[in-house]
């Protein structure tokens, strides 16, 4: 796959700020910064730890240590054919990447499916998370329809034609019309990066198997509503309120399983990582700051 030498130079400044490691025996890259106490920040699909390259800085510069690491399957992560791509399977994943490296304790931040991934972990995991900060993601799982571009790739033949007929200025567009309110805040060849390094190696194979791994159940929903409740730890939302995807009544559902009065509202769509990074990195600096 061809990649225009703009974008390429793009993703390798990506590259350079990070380094590969190597946990449960899937290489991955992970981009840190900083000192002070530990952020992991999860990202969903159809992105990669590149969704946070503008949030790590400004977190950085607040006295944390932000750390965002590639899950199987996406980004400049390793895409084993043989790899459990459910949200279980990544969950357990992201426990021994964690471990691998070397966060004892962290202030989780989770985005998209990220959220369901980052949520098990930290159900299993109490003791081992200072603080939550959910973004836009999924709590109420269990009959959840995939918004209108993402509802293909669910389906055997359907996903590998949808997938095929992507194109970098396709891809472009429906980033604009979905996930980012301020179109100047992104140029189209930061967006190129996305659509390259989600095809990177095996044309996307292991993103179809994760989307089709979704675990839309009334047990995995149940699971995350008794685990949350019992969370010993202080949990904010921090929504992009203009989401066609996951828009305010998923913002409800994730009010009323986590129990959370008053969420953060942004002027953003679904990657509000892209037009709000000062203000997300503020939101998790503030929580954060009584706790070290």
């Amino acid at each position: 796959m061809r990649v225009p030498q703009a974008t390429r130079e793009i993703i390798a400044v990506h590259q350079a700020a990070g380094r590969r490691f190597e946990a449960g025996g899937v290489g991955s890259f992970v981009r840190e910064q900083g000192r002070g106490s530990a952020v992991v920040l999860m990202h969903g699909v159809p992105t990669s730890s590149y969704l946070y390259r503008k949030v790590i800085p400004d977190l950085a510069g607040q006295g944390l240590r932000p750390t965002a690491f590639d899950l199987p399957g996406l980004g400049l992560a390793d895409r084993p054919e043989d790899f459990d791509y459910t949200w279980s399977g990544l969950a357990g994943w992201t426990g021994e990447a964690i471990d691998e490296l070397g966060i004892d304790r962290c202030h989780l931040v989770v985005h998209d499916i990220g959220g369901p991934v980052g949520f098990e972990w930290a159900i299993r995991n109490p003791e081992r998370v200072l603080s939550l900060t959910v973004l836009n993601t999924l709590t109420k799982v269990a009959g959840f329809r995939r918004p209108w571009p993402m509802q293909p790739f669910a389906f055997r033949g359907i996903g590998e034609l949808w997938l095929a007929s992507m194109r970098p200025r396709l891809n472009a567009e429906l980033f604009y019309l979905e996930g980012i309110a301020d179109r100047s805040a992104t140029s189209r060849r930061e967006l190129a990066a996305y659509y390259y390094l989600l095809k990177r190696v095996d044309r996307g194979r292991a993103f179809l198997k994760i989307m089709r791994g979704f675990e839309l159940t009334e047990e995995k929903e149940r699971f995350f509503r008794e685990g949350l409740a019992e969370r010993p730890y202080p949990t904010r939302i921090v929504w992009g309120v203009r989401d066609p995807a996951l828009g305010l009544d998923k913002l409800a559902d994730a009010q009323e399983m986590l129990e959370i009065e008053h969420p953060i509202r942004l002027p953003a769509k679904h990657f509000l990582q892209e037009d709000q990074a000062p203000a997300i990195a503020s939101a998790i600096a503030d929580l954060a700051a009584p706790l070290g």
